[in-house]
Parts: structure tokens; sequence; C-alpha cells
């Protein structure tokens, strides 16, 4: 019996491990092990992303390339993490020298055509909306030793602020936690499971997974502008410069999909921009950006009450907890003997180290930071409760109340969030802080505009000081509040709640007007401290840009969720989603990418085997602590646990 229970526990530590190697997997393709211990590799996923920049915006072309390295006929699936606020307009399926435009449709009818053509044996391949800023690609029908190119467009605005221009390309995610976790027959299904094919899968032909797939980067950067630098803090970078015109792409040929990729470019001194209109015609209509940077006015520092709000969930274990408790012990260390504060730790459950906010004595700061240091991660990402306690107090008359809230943002349904960001803000002020390599941007830009703060992001343990020192720099300086835009004909303008503007922040707002408006005066009001500040700005200055009529419209979706989520009408608001969505060729919770091959390929009587893509685990995180774990990965573990009672009970039975 002890040989026997030595065999299976050295069974089990096998299959544990190779379990534990599927969950962190990062390679690009999926292989098989025969019965001499060979291993043939059945299928593989390439992807490569071309990001063409010019001004503010930016034209980014995805290519996913599904190789069928196997015996059988297969469909796969990938869940495409995209930069917040893109616009996703094209899909194209190539096959060869065959190319097929994707069209857009209404969600279901985009399911019901991918379904029918999968059963029926023809290529076909769908985007649609997974939630946030997560795209679902699927490709099915591909043949043994095929190829299949699938290439999705967006447009992307880039981002400008304290004197220096971004752009975010998220290559991975962090798993999102939620609330009611799936059966656990479900568990370890992909949030991405394609639509039933109809097409029963043979025993040849099982289920199986692909790792996480490689990626390779290039760009072009038209800034319009002199630049000083062009760097990314996330990936070594090849540059070629011909003209101003920068040609970009990866020192390594290809990369690990592990974390968010950054590209930043900073302007000469004498060409950092104040303000910049930029305006597309589209038939009747025009749309225009407007950026505008208010001058930096010196006020005097006011007593603040700051909350700060730490995330301990299990998706923060790794660099991540670490670069948190740094982030927080550089927040308290700042703090002053005329400030108050307290400290709210979550994960599963939410505790704060006062029941209320106390003054900054030096005692209880210590206290504090003693605290900090000792909290460790784990559970789940109960944000609610958390965000509820720090939101529950006011500030006493004569303090700014600021709240920071450092979190991955792992969390899968935020709208009850947004609601109380919505109705209990009062005069407080949220700040979001984004932490690790693949942090929600979306939940952090939409938590930043909901709560009027500012929003940051720590990707790297080394800028945790520099990082924060500009967070710090924006709380030690009051909002620009207030502000009121006047353009020169009436127009439809997003976001349609100007936001609190902090020092180096513009303001960037896209409108939609007649076409007739191209002259004129716009004019941009709001208080600072206790003055008012105005500036005018010609509406003839202005460069011609493309892509600006989808920027808008996804703006006016976000608008229309928002409104959905606040109980508006959903019959009137989902076909006016619909609508917005299908003129300007969007995908979107209710519309979807589909592309389908006119002739079929795959015979009737062969199976389809699927496969499932996993996206590589964040960098810095630790596999066996994300938020969600692979239900195959927990059936081991426990498979293990069980063997190791069995074994040490059988010992003891022996000895006795």
């Amino acid at each position: 019996m002890h040989t026997t229970l030595r065999h299976l526990f050295s069974a089990a530590l096998i299959w544990a491990a190779a379990l534990a190697q599927t969950a962190a997997a990062d390679s690009g393709a999926l292989s098989i092990t025969r019965a001499d211990g060979s291993h043939r590799e059945v299928a593989s996923l390439d992807t490569s992303v071309d990001l063409a920049i010019h001004g503010l915006v930016a034209e980014v072309r995805v290519k996913q390339r599904f190789r069928n390295n196997g015996e059988h006929w297969q469909q796969g699936q990938y869940l495409l993490p995209l930069p917040q606020g893109a616009a996703v307009h094209a899909m194209t399926l190539r096959i060869g020298e065959r190319v097929i435009v994707g069209e857009i449709r209404a969600k279901e009818q985009a399911r019901q055509e991918f379904t029918q053509a999968v059963a029926s044996g023809r290529k076909a391949s769908l985007v649609e909306a997974q939630s946030a800023n997560l795209f679902r690609t699927a490709i099915a029908n591909v043949a043994p030793g095929e190829t299949v190119d699938v290439e999705i467009g967006y447009w992307q605005q880039v981002d400008f602020r304290d004197g220096e221009f971004s752009l975010t390309f998220p290559l991975t995610y962090t798993p999102r936690y939620g609330a009611a976790p799936a059966a656990p027959d479900q568990s370890d299904r992909t949030e991405a499971d394609l639509p039933a094919s109809g097409t029963p899968a043979t025993a040849a032909a099982s289920p199986a997974r692909v790792g996480a797939p490689t990626v390779a980067i290039s760009a072009t950067l038209d800034a319009g502008i002199p630049l000083a630098r062009v760097e990314s803090s996330t990936h070594p970078l090849k540059i070629h410069v011909t003209n101003q015109r920068y040609a970009i792409s990866l020192a390594d040929e290809v990369v690990a999909a592990d974390r968010d990729f950054v590209l930043r470019w900073a302007p000469q001194a004498s060409a950092t921009p104040t303000a910049a209109l930029l305006r597309e015609r589209m038939g009747n209509d025009q749309y225009a950006l407007l950026m505008l940077l208010p001058p930096s006015q010196p006020s005097a520092a006011l007593p603040r009450e700051l909350i700060l709000v730490f995330d301990t969930s299990g998706s923060m274990e790794g660099k991540s907890i670490v670069q948190a408790r740094a982030a927080l012990d550089l927040a308290l260390q700042r703090l002053t003997p005329r400030d108050r504060f307290n400290v709210i730790q979550f994960n599963s459950v939410t505790s704060a180290l006062f029941e209320q906010a106390v003054d900054a004595t030096p005692s209880d700061v210590a206290l504090a930071r003693e605290w900090v240091a000792g909290l460790r991660a784990t559970g789940g990402t109960e944000m609610l409760p958390a965000l509820e306690l720090a939101l529950r107090d006011a500030a006493p008359a004569g303090y700014l109340r600021q709240i920071v809230f450092a979190t991955d943002g792992a969390v899968e349904q935020a709208d009850a969030l947004y609601t109380a960001m919505e109705t209990r803000l009062g005069a407080s002020r949220l700040f979001p802080v984004g932490i690790g390599s693949a942090p929600n941007a979306q939940f952090l830009r939409k938590a930043g505009e909901l709560g009027r703060g500012s929003s940051v992001v720590i990707r790297d343990l080394d800028a945790v000081a520099e990082t924060m020192q500009t967070l710090f720099t924006k709380l030690d300086r009051p909002a620009l509040r207030d502000l009121q835009l006047s353009l020169p004909a009436p127009a439809e303008i997003y976001p349609q709640q100007l936001p609190d503007l902090y020092h180096g922040e513009p303001l960037l707002v896209i409108a939609k007007l007649p076409a007739s408006a191209a002259s004129g005066r716009a004019q941009v009001e709001g208080r600072l401290a206790e003055s008012v500040w105005s500036q005018t700005l010609s509406f003839e200055l202005h460069g011609e840009a493309r892509g600006l009529g989808r920027l808008w419209a996804q703006r006016k979706i976000e608008a229309i969720e928002d409104a959905l989520r606040r109980g508006g009408d959903a019959g009137s608001l989902n076909q006016e989603l619909v609508t917005v969505a299908l003129a300007h060729h969007l995908v979107s919770r209710l519309t979807s990418l589909v592309a389908v091959d006119k002739t079929p390929q795959r015979p009737k009587d062969a199976g389809l085997q699927d496969i499932a893509i996993d996206n590589a685990a964040p960098d810095g995180s630790l596999a066996f602590a994300q938020t969600a774990t692979s239900s195959r990965l927990w059936l081991g573990l426990g498979m293990l646990a069980l063997l190791l009672a069995l074994a040490l009970r059988e010992r003891k039975a022996a000895l006795a």
C-alpha cells in the first residue's frame, strides 16, 4: 500500500506542476505529448500591433495570426484587452490570397451568422465586446496546416499631461474578480466561450488551450511638433528618425505579452502646446477635439483630510502589493500635523485603522506606517464596501477631503462602484492609483472622471517615488473647478460634465457640431481657489484629423451606458446605442463585427477542435495568487492534498 501511495503521490506532484505551468503559460503554442514522450505542436497564435500616431489621435491595427499545426479542424478564441476608450471599427479576415471584410451587426445577429457559418463549415471570425475594454476574438474552421490572419482596427486618443504625451497598449489584463463565482462545472470555461457551433467535437478533437502569445509592436509617430525625447518605460525600443517622423519598434523582435506597452514623447520646451484644435468633417457634421492647458497658478495649500484606501486582494500578490505599500507609505510621510487621515484596506473584507479620520500626529502616522507595512495580499476584490466606507463621512469645515484609492482594478462588475461615486462623492475628490504591470485602465479612468480627481498608474517598482510625487503635486494644487465651455455653434460634447483640472492636466473634450461652424471663438471659464479664470481660443486654429467621428461616437456610447446605469429607459437607450454604433461602425455591448467566408470548406463529417488561447499572467503577479484561479489547478492541488492526507494516515496506522 505504501508503494502505491508513493506512486500516486508522485503522479499528483507531476500533474499539479503541469497544471501550474499551464496556468502561467507564456508561450504562443499548444503542444500535446505522445506516448513515447515526444511533443507535437497543434496550434499557435502570433500577435503584431501597428500604431500610426498623428498628433492627438492614433490609428491602431492588431493582427492575430492563428496557425493550425494539428491534424483536426480547429476553432480558436482569444480575449483581447484594448485601451480605454478604444473605438473598434474594423476587422479583416485573410486566408491566403482571399480577403474577407467584417461587417458591423447587432450582437445577436452577428452571433447567429457566426454560428451558422461554423456549422456549415465556412471560415468565420467574430469580434465582440466582452466587458469594458476587453474584446473577444473568435476564429472558426481553420483547416489542418492552414494559417488565418484576423486584423482588428481601432482609433485611440493620445493622452497629454505634465508636459508629456503618452499612448498605452494593454498586452494582457489582470483577471477580474466577480462576487458570484461560476458553478464548479463551469469555472474552467474561459470568459470568451464561443457560441455553440452545432458541431460535436470528436474524441480525437477534444478541447484544448494554447499558452499566452508573444507580440511584436511597431509604431510611426508624427507629433507635428519638435520632440525632446521618445521613450518607453516598459520595453526597450529601436528608433529611427527622418524629418521629425519617428519609426519605432521593439528592441527585441517579439516579447512576452505580460505587461502593458507604454510609449511616451515630450516636446521641446519651446514647442510645449497650450492649446490644440483638430477637426474632421463627415457629411453635414463636423467633429472637433479640443485640448487646452490652463496656466499653472500658485495658491495657498489647504489643510486636508486624506483617506488612503489600499487593495490587498489576491490579485495584488507579488510586486503589486510591494508597490502599493511603498506608495501609501510615501503618502503617510507627507502628512503634516494640521492634516487629518485614515487608512482602509480591503480584500474579501474591509477594515480601517481608525473608526474615523484622526489628526496626523507623529504617533498616529507612525502607527499607520507600521500597519500598512504588515498588510498582505489575499482573498477577493470586494471594492464597494471599502469605497462606501471612504465616502461615508464629510470633512470638517476648512479641510479639503481627498481619497487615494490604490488598486489593480481587478473587478468585473463596476456599475455599483460608479453609482456610489456619483451619489456619495459630495465635496470629496477621488484619486485612483493603478498598481501593477497590467492594471484595469478603463476602471481607473472612469473612477478618476466620476471622482473629479486624477488617476495615475505605477507599473514599475522603481518608479513608485516619482509617480507618487507627481500625484502629490496635484493634491497640493487646488483644482480648477466649475468649468464651462462655450463653442461657436450648438454642440454635443463629451465628457458632458467637464472635469476638475489639476496641475499639468489639460482640458480634453470631443464635440459634434454642424458643418457650418467653421469659425468663431471657443471660451473656457472656471474657478481657481477664489478667483475666476478664463481663456479664449480661435476656432480657426485647427488641423484636419481622421477618426474623430468614431472617437466621439465611442464617448457617446459610454454616456448612454452611464444613463442606463442611472436607471434610464432601457428600451429607448439601448436602441439609441445600437443606432450610434451601427452608424459609426463600432463594436459595443450590443453590436459586433463578423466576417464570414462564402464557401464551405470543412467536410460535414470532420470534427471541430476548440482551442482557447490564454492571456499571459501580468508580470510581477504570482500564478497561485490570482483572484480568479483555474479550476484545473485547484483540482490538481486538491488531489495532491488528498493523497498527502491519505499517505500520512496510512503511515500513522502502520506506526500504531
